[in-house]
């Protein structure tokens, strides 16, 4: 997806555009992924579905602004301060995938902790 991101900042977009274009396609793709393999969950999926929507909006709006101040207010590089969001968004998305977004029903957490044992 950065790759993505730097080829359309170098042929047509600015860093702003080519964030939101780049961040849309990646909520797109990665819910269906991290649903089934990354999280394994056995919930109700259209709860997930709205969930991972509304997690992802915050973390678009956390790259936004940290590509505003690091981009237009700060001066640096956008390449540079996008390679950062990128690490600081995966992070707080994992976190919000695992403990919000994918929390396994009480029937299933119950039934892999008996399978466990």
């Amino acid at each position: 997806m950065y790759l993505a991101y730097l080829a359309l900042t170098r042929a047509l977009l600015d860093p702003m555009t080519a964030m939101t274009v780049v961040y849309c396609g990646g909520v797109l793709l990665g819910f269906v992924g991290h649903r089934k393999w990354s999280f394994e969950y056995s919930g109700r999926v259209d709860v997930a579905l709205i969930r991972y929507v509304g997690v992802y909006a915050i973390g678009y709006v956390i790259n936004l602004v940290g590509l505003a101040i690091g981009f237009s207010a700060l001066g640096i590089r956008h390449e540079f301060v996008q390679a950062a969001m990128i690490v600081i968004v995966a992070v707080f998305m994992f976190l919000m995938q695992r403990h919000f977004v994918f929390l396994q029903p009480a029937s299933a957490q119950g039934k892999a902790s008996r399978e466990d044992a």
